[in-house]
């Protein structure tokens, strides 16, 4: 049975297959590509900045972020200021939570028989995008973060304008989402103690539906992004460990797809919310992930727990920033006489997102981008599944199907670049 799953930054085909009325396995398809990456080679290293941003338009301001660090670790020696390392985390928090609200209201709940809710996607959506172009001067598709720093000169106006974006943004949570102030959620850490809101409502349809244990996969999670609030690491049936590489992630051609796999020392992992949460050792969903595991319960928590977890980290960074340092601190070296290669990684709302690029004289000899749906939505054997893949074996109806494979909030456009 084939099914064309839409709503996804574009579609994506499914083809299950069943045995005794079960699914037996689901060859996930991905049917066009733009060839980013080839589109990249030959141009000047700058031009990156302008271009990878275009790879989504939701996620396009991570892209942005990948570029200009992987660009930037091509250099020995290259120094920013905390002001310009703040003013850049900011923007990609507010980038994550507007996605969240997005995939929430118009992705999640449809699949449960509810109506779009569109104006409660747009609202906060659109105070984070302005928060972004107060700092970046437009959003989406800003190029404002360069090689080393960004290109604004921020007031204390400025601040005080996405103060009050953050604030606008946090009491619509809280009247609408959770129906509790968002420091008491943050502290809570029993899934049974959430009574109220459009998140419980959600949580709530899982549970009387009896598709609590759905949607579970390997219970493996990484995450290679790290900033003031991220960390790197990898967790495996909950032991957490720090110390992992980017050298051991590999891409791997598909014949029926122009997707590519990506896995870690040769295994599949799952990438976003519910794998940062899992590797910060988060309370609550620490609680639901010993209760349910890696089911379509804990990812869709995680992921709302972590709009109040990026608002109230965002509004101490905001305290952080020092106005009388430098925004951009110039290069020693400039980058069109530069020759070497650098990678980056940065936590997008979907997971781990990297970048790595190699420069002859300041011309971009090759790029490579990994996009967190790669993780998610590798297509194995088999013998070998995948992780939404092994998610979705053994499931007898294709509508449930359908609902964990978006529960990991699937991007076309980025997975296929």
């Amino acid at each position: 049975m084939i099914k064309i799953i839409e709503k996804i930054e574009g579609e994506a085909k499914l083809n299950f297959n069943f045995k005794e009325n079960k699914i037996d396995f689901v060859d996930v398809e991905f049917m066009s590509t733009r060839n980013i990456e080839n589109i990249l080679k030959g141009k000047r290293a700058f031009d990156a900045l302008v271009i990878n941003p275009r790879v989504c338009g939701i996620c396009g301001h991570a892209h942005l972020m990948a570029t200009v660090q992987a660009l930037e670790s091509c250099y020995d020696n290259l120094i920013l200021s905390d002001k310009a390392k703040i003013i850049r985390e900011l923007t990609l928090n507010f980038e994550l939570i507007q996605n969240h609200f997005k995939w929430f209201y118009l992705t999640l709940y449809p699949l449960f028989g509810k109506k779009q809710q569109i104006l409660k996607a747009t609202y906060p959506s659109q105070l984070m995008s302005k928060a972004i172009a107060v700092i970046g001067g437009q959003y989406p598709h800003t190029s404002y973060a360069i090689v080393g720093g960004v290109a604004c000169e921020i007031t204390e106006i400025d601040l005080i304008k996405v103060q009050h974006y953050i604030a606008q943004t946090l009491k619509f949570v809280e009247q609408n989402l959770l129906k509790v102030e968002s420091e008491v959620f943050l502290k809570t850490e029993d899934a049974n103690s959430l009574y109220d809101g459009d998140l419980t409502e959600i949580l709530d349809e899982i549970k009387n539906s009896e598709l609590l244990g759905y949607g579970k996969s390997y219970d493996r999670f990484i995450s290679f992004g790290e900033n003031s609030f991220f960390k790197k690491g990898k967790s495996v049936k909950t032991k957490v460990t720090h110390n992992i590489s980017l050298v051991d992630v590999k891409e791997s051609q598909i014949t029926s797809s122009f997707a590519k796999n990506v896995s870690f020392k040769d295994k599949y992992y799952e990438v976003g919310p519910l794998s940062r949460a899992m590797i910060n050792k988060t309370p609550l969903i620490i609680d639901v992930h010993k209760k349910y595991g890696d089911s379509i319960f804990s990812r869709i928590l995680a992921r709302i727990y972590e709009i109040s977890q990026l608002l109230e980290h965002s509004r101490g960074l905001i305290k952080k920033i020092d106005l009388s340092q430098p925004s951009y601190i110039e290069p020693s070296i400039d980058i069109s006489k530069l020759s070497g290669s650098g990678y980056s990684a940065v936590e997008a709302a979907r997971g781990t997102l990297i970048h790595r690029v190699e420069l002859e004289s300041g011309i971009i000899k090759n790029y490579e981008i990994i996009t967190p749906t790669q993780w998610n939505l590798s297509g194995g054997t088999r013998e070998n599944h995948g992780v939404s893949q092994r998610a979705m074996v053994g499931l007898s109806d294709v509508k449930i199907a359908e609902l964990v494979f978006k529960s990991f909030d699937v991007c076309s456009v980025c997975t296929t670049h």
